[in-house]
């Protein structure tokens, strides 16, 4: 039950299949053997004057120590693993036209423009089309569609990381009336993110007014009808 939390009496969260595949058993046995450490004696012997003390004496080189909790406290097991950068999707390449499946913009579609050191897609409707900003979306909620948007014109700014879309922490509210939003101002859109949108924006609609209709796909919205197999629906 090393590895499953128990969830009740003797029964744990996960199968003994599930259990197995985590130890990694099925790999076979590690060939690498670890570095030699030192060896260290479990015991210095000194010396103690003194006629009753017999001269030489055995001292422990780690001594225990004094003070121990009541009960066993668990430790954290450490993780050897290492957090990499999220693979995209082979469907995925700069200028894909997506559909964005979660979220306030749900139904949208957008052109991605680039993967952020998060892992997130960076995309953008574009906000005068269909009113979708730059945002950050995961691929898992996102479906990649056959079209494509000629994005080689579009420079993306370096101040379009992931820090560019952090919120500030709102100061603590001292009175009774604040707490409930009586009277609390509403704050404006900061201005360098009004500009930075308005640049990207800018060449990616030079492009998309190239080709006919594609402001038009853009700007309508996808969803499903009683009727519809998505099995069958190729996008």
């Amino acid at each position: 039950m090393a590895r499953s939390q128990p969830i009740a009496p003797n029964v744990g969260r996960l199968s003994r299949s599930q259990v197995s595949a985590k130890r990694g058993l099925f790999k076979g046995k590690k060939t690498s053997a670890a570095p030699a450490k030192p060896e260290t004696p479990a015991h210095t012997e000194k010396t103690v004057g003194g006629k009753a003390n017999g001269e030489k004496r055995l001292v422990p080189t780690n001594k225990a120590s004094k003070y121990y909790p009541a009960e066993d406290v668990r430790k954290p097991r450490v993780s050897r693993k290492t957090p990499g950068k999220t693979a995209l999707r082979s469907s995925i390449t700069p200028g894909t036209v997506l559909i964005l499946l979660a979220g306030r913009f749900s139904g949208k579609r957008v052109v991605f423009l680039k993967q952020l050191d998060s892992g997130l897609l960076l995309v953008s409707g574009p906000f005068k089309i269909n009113g979708v900003p730059l945002r950050r979306v995961s691929q898992a909620y996102v479906i990649a569609t056959s079209t494509k948007v000629d994005i080689s014109n579009v420079t993306v700014p370096e101040t379009v990381n992931d820090s560019f879309f952090a919120k500030a922490k709102a100061a603590k509210s001292t009175k009774e009336g604040e707490f409930f939003g009586e009277g609390k101002e509403k704050k404006a859109f900061p201005e360098e993110k009004k500009s930075e949108q308005k640049a990207v924006d800018a060449a990616l609609l030079a492009s998309i007014k190239k080709v006919d209709n594609l402001a038009k796909y853009l700007k309508a919205s996808w969803g499903l009808s009683k009727s519809d197999r998505f099995h069958e629906l190729k996008f």
